[in-house]
């Protein structure tokens, strides 16, 4: 994405505007952490509570399946997820032409990175009207991401008017994740045991090591290659949030526990280290399970009878880090904005 040819914009919705504090929420309120004592990904003991996470196994030893999500429920699921994109002040998409055959359009998982994107844009293009949008990634999913790649759509030159369009097929809709979490999840394939004992021990790498580290991450993963629509997806398979009660529901109510996936290794990481910095003594030899998936293959799973509930998995949007010092790396409160410093937000709607 370093030299735009030719620019294009593409209605991709009427948008309403919101202000730039704008949060997505699935209703989780403040969470408690907890963890699961059976220690798998999607299930525990056979004595576990049928509620518990995603437990899988029923008490009597026979496997449990759960139904398929319909497409609803996934982009129920999605909605609160927020990815950006760069628009014109109406709303419309800017796709890029590197060259006669392709259009692509991209979706950020990190603000910062549509916001370079946008400086880009307006360094090439002084007299457009851009900005950064937010929308909501359930309702992308489907109507754009998972969309017929032939399917035509209309481009129109900036500037132009509405009459003076041009039909064209097999836009790219590409959703860029976070490089830090991409590099994480190449980095998580390629590590050896005898690298995890050494960070499990505490020791520190030496920047050569690092470099090295680095390095095979880059080229000997087997999965995470691309730079776009491979979005890595991490859990620690003991870690558990419990739901809120929410208005209008009992307080003796049975609490939903939840078993949630992150976006951001270093959220979720530095979540585990402040839940473990403030447990019991006889917590403390707990040792992290991570484990990591890709998006798009998530989602397929979800659209097929499963073993995993994943009615009770929710996935943690990614959190700005907080500032330097604070212990475990924990990330910054839901508060902080990152639209704050873009050029103003809008919430998609397509």
């Amino acid at each position: 994405m370093n030299r735009f040819v030719a620019i294009f914009l593409v209605a991709l919705s009427t948008l309403a505007s919101v202000s730039a504090s704008t949060t997505f929420s699935r209703g989780v309120g403040a969470p408690v952490f907890g963890i699961s004592r059976g220690g798998g990904l999607f299930g525990g003991k056979d004595d576990a509570k049928k509620d518990d996470g995603a437990t899988a196994v029923a008490a009597s030893g026979d496997k449990q399946m759960y139904p398929a999500m319909n497409q609803q429920e996934v982009e129920d699921w999605l909605e609160h997820i927020p990815v950006f994109a760069v628009t014109d002040s109406n709303g419309a998409g800017v796709v890029l032409k590197p060259d006669d055959d392709s259009s692509v359009f991209y979706f950020f998982f990190n603000p910062l990175a549509a916001n370079a994107t946008l400086t880009q844009l307006k360094s090439a293009n002084e007299n457009m009207d851009l900005k950064v949008s937010a929308f909501s990634l359930g309702k992308i999913w489907f109507r754009l991401l998972a969309e017929d790649a032939d399917r035509e759509v209309l481009l129109k030159k900036p500037g132009d008017d509405d009459a003076n369009t041009e039909t064209a097929k097999g836009v790219q809709y590409r959703l860029v994740p976070d490089t830090k979490d991409l590099l994480g999840a190449r980095m998580l394939l390629t590590m050896n045991p005898e690298d995890g004992e050494m960070l499990k021990n505490g020791e520190t790498m030496t920047p050569e090591m690092a470099q090295k580290a680095v390095e095979k991450a880059m080229t000997e993963s087997p999965k995470f290659k691309e730079t776009f629509n491979e979005i890595p997806v991490f859990t620690i398979a003991q870690m558990r949030m419990q739901k809120q009660s929410a208005e209008g529901e009992s307080a003796t109510d049975e609490p939903v526990t939840l078993l949630p996936m992150y976006f951001s290794l270093q959220n979720m990481v530095g979540t585990w280290q402040q839940f473990m910095s403030q447990s019991s003594p006889e917590m403390q030899g707990v040792e992290p399970a991570i484990n990591l998936m890709a998006l798009h293959d998530l989602v397929d799973m979800m659209q097929k009878e499963s073993e995993i509930d994943f009615r009770s998995v929710v996935l943690v949007p990614t959190v700005p880090e907080g500032p330097p010092g604070v212990a475990g790396g924990a990330p910054a409160p839901a508060s902080a904005d990152p639209m704050a410093s873009m050029g103003g937000a809008t919430l998609g709607d397509v």
